[in-house]
């Protein structure tokens, strides 16, 4: 009898905890928006593309090569959060980075600010063309997610 309780027990707890299990896993929407793709070959150089993945705006710059060597020559070094541009791209023309401002989450304005990059009109933190944090409160440099870049030119954001 004692047997008969024990594996009854083990049974009902395996059952329960398998219940409960199967509430924490990611539903089909969740996962649908793990990952997100996009063709860089119709992004003209020099312009920006907003998409969205986890219900965040991503930025994707296509940079000139001006742009480029600007955010190069920066002294990354005496930035509030140094971080080479180099650190911060996979492929130097490609920027891809979640656009939600370090400070409290706004959303900036590309293509303006007194760096040329992004600018936050809630409280006016202004990030530079490698999405760095230059001037404002943001006390950090716009995230970069994980992403990647294959050889078709395809990039695969998660």
């Amino acid at each position: 009898m004692v047997g008969s309780l024990g594996v009854l027990s083990a049974s009902a707890a395996k059952s329960t905890l398998t219940g409960f299990l199967e509430t924490m896993a990611a539903s089909a929407d969740v996962l649908a928006l793990a990952k997100a793709e996009v063709e860089l070959a119709n992004i003209p150089e020099g312009k920006n593309v907003i998409i969205k993945w986890r219900g965040k705006p991503v930025f994707i710059r296509h940079r000139t090569s001006d742009e480029i060597e600007e955010a190069r020559t920066v002294d990354w070094k005496s930035l509030r959060d140094p971080q080479s541009d180099e650190d911060r791209v996979k492929k130097p023309e490609w920027l891809v980075m979640l656009g939600v401002c370090t400070h409290l989450g706004c959303v900036p304005i590309g293509e303006s600010g007194d760096y040329g990059g992004w600018f936050c009109p809630c409280h006016g933190s202004h990030y530079d063309i490698s999405g760095r944090a230059r001037k404002g409160p943001a006390p950090l440099n716009l995230e970069i997610p994980p992403y990647e870049l294959n050889e078709a030119d395809v990039l695969s954001v998660g």
